[in-house]
């Protein structure tokens, strides 16, 4: 037996070294979105509007963040779960963070911003070093982590059919229905999701990984065949909105050096994120990770049959992986590291040890040095979208674990199941159900029935949104 199968222990966790590399490597196809994502929201680039981060650092510093807490992640907790910089987080960086940085006069807002991530990452490793986390994470009812496990899954396919264009935003009715299913973007979801579907229900290793293929496929095919389109084809609305034509960018080469991450390497003003002003910033950030983490974990946990009697063994690891990589993120320079929901889509290829993990982290030291490539992938949500979508589906199986007999568990479960989408917030969703969970509870059935971790957390989140996120 190799050295690989008996660190992670494959046989006994009933899987192969092959299971874990395809497991790897349909994780990172549906996550390294945020290799080109996280730059061009942190630069300022995606809305035009400069925010003094340098494009190419952030573009390093994001994989190499994610890289290793990822690592460590596989390593210590040896778990099928990736890490990277969040989405969410990033957003909260440059439309809250640093225009606070501004307002205080600091010299560089997007420094005390990315020293704001540090102090939160730091006060992450104490919480997480004292066991507390643990403490409460085993609080959390059983229905509430099945309800967190669906709710998930609804979110992650609801991005997925966002990204494949098939539901759009609608001023009337928020989001409907892409009246044009004849749109080149939805062809190609719809082709890979199709593939996908059909290899997995045949029980085919590497389906998603396959259903991505062929969506790339087909989007370059389409691509090279727009010049010959007739022009009435070519230069209508269906065609010339679609991604395909505003976003998709095809590789002009396959190896490039990775950019310098010198102008954000160790750049955080951390005197200016310990001011009064910069504390409740770095508080939000906290309570984002740590309920985003407290999510993911239980949420890929649940999926992967990782769970012991309610409780995820070895979740201080995973937790100190979680809060390293949000501290060297900030000193690399990006936003707030975390675990990825994403992580779903290699446990259902069959990932479930650290092996995945590692995987995933050497193909984000590869992506530098395969830029064109991965860019063009990144590029073009529709091709990774039915991933998302599939998982999602395995993911809501979870519904039927929940005890909807006792109101009392099935109606805060509900609760989180519908706020987690709807609230577009994992974290948001997950406060919804911990915050209305002890008072149904405790009033239903009594006091008793309550453990005191889950009134810790209803108190705290309550204080949060009331103080803190009503003001921001």
């Amino acid at each position: 037996m190799s050295i690989l199968a008996r660190y992670f222990r494959l046989s006994e966790s009933n899987t192969s070294v092959r299971t874990e590399l395809v497991a790897g490597v349909t994780t990172f196809l549906t996550m390294a979105y945020i290799i080109f994502v996280q730059p061009a929201v942190l630069s300022g680039a995606m809305f035009e509007t400069p925010t003094g981060m340098d494009f190419g650092a952030v573009t390093t510093a994001t994989c190499l963040a994610a890289a290793l807490a990822t690592a460590v992640m596989g390593l210590a907790a040896r778990y099928p779960i990736a890490l990277a910089p969040g989405m969410g987080q990033n957003f909260f960086f440059v439309f809250t963070a640093i225009p606070a940085a501004a307002a205080v006069g600091a010299p560089e807002p997007w420094a005390a911003a990315l020293g704001a991530v540090f102090v939160a990452g730091v006060l992450f490793l104490v919480i997480s070093l004292v066991g507390l986390r643990e403490k409460l994470m085993d609080a959390v009812s059983p229905n509430l982590k099945h309800g967190i496990a669906v709710g998930i899954g609804l979110f992650i396919a609801f991005i997925g059919l966002r990204n494949a264009q098939l539901v759009l935003v609608d001023p009337g009715t928020a989001v409907s229905m892409n009246p044009h299913l004849g749109s080149p973007d939805v062809i190609v979801f719809f082709v890979g999701f199709v593939v996908a579907t059909v290899l997995h229900a045949r029980k085919v290793r590497g389906s998603i990984v396959l259903g991505v293929a062929s969506s790339l496929a087909l989007t370059l095919l389409l691509r090279s065949l727009l010049p010959l389109l007739p022009d009435a084809v070519s230069n209508s609305e269906v065609v010339t909105g679609s991604l395909l034509v505003t976003q998709f960018a095809p590789a002009h080469g396959i190896v490039a050096l990775p950019p310098s991450m010198g102008p954000t390497f160790l750049q955080m003003d951390l005197a200016t994120a310990v001011s009064a002003a910069m504390i409740p910033i770095v508080i939000i950030f906290l309570f984002m990770d740590v309920f985003d983490t407290m999510g993911t974990l239980i949420g890929v946990g649940e999926q992967a049959g990782l769970l012991r009697d309610g409780k995820l063994p070895r979740v201080k690891r995973a937790m100190l992986a979680d809060a390293f990589g949000t501290v060297a993120g900030a000193a690399l320079g990006t936003s707030t590291v975390t675990s990825y929901i994403e992580s779903a889509t290699g446990v259902e290829e069959g990932g479930k040890t650290g092996l995945t993990a590692l995987v995933v982290a050497a193909l984000f030291i590869a992506a530098l040095f395969f830029y064109p490539i991965v860019a063009m992938v990144g590029s073009y949500p529709p091709i990774t979208a039915p991933a998302l979508v599939l998982v999602g589906a395995m993911m809501v199986r979870n519904v039927t674990r929940i005890d909807w007999t006792d109101y009392t568990e099935g109606v805060p479960a509900f609760l989180t199941i519908i706020g987690i989408p709807f609230f577009y917030s994992i974290a948001d969703g997950i406060a919804l159900g911990l915050i209305t969970y002890p008072v149904i509870k405790s009033l239903g059935r009594g006091a008793s029935h309550v453990r005191w971790g889950m009134w810790v957390l209803a108190v705290v989140l309550l204080l949060y949104f009331v103080f803190v996120r009503s003001r921001i």
